[in-house]
């Protein structure tokens, strides 16, 4: 089965793996497997996978990693459920 990815190499998604405490909180609440930690350091596994919806960021304590959440494919989404449907629900340039 294909694991499904959005827009290739666009992602906002940083990580500062020098801030990294190894808590696990990423790899917890991430719904697209997008970080793996080892050896108490976390990676990123899958940025391709990373939908922008900042849960990763807002419950990193040490501040490791960034994101510009309600940018990208995430904010389409919820756009369109709260009836937000413009001709660019995803806030980009269309």
């Amino acid at each position: 089965m294909r694991r499904f990815e959005y827009l290739k190499n666009v992602t906002t998604l940083s990580l500062d793996a020098s801030l990294c405490t190894g808590c696990r909180m990423c790899e917890s609440v991430c719904p697209h497997a997008v970080f793996r930690v080892a050896e108490k350091k976390c990676s990123i596994e899958d940025k391709d996978a990373c939908m922008e919806c900042g849960a990763c960021a807002r419950n990193c304590r040490a501040g490791a990693l960034t994101v510009k959440a309600g940018v990208g494919c995430a904010a389409a989404v919820i756009n369109s459920m709260i009836g937000k449907n413009g001709a660019c629900a995803c806030d980009c340039s269309c």
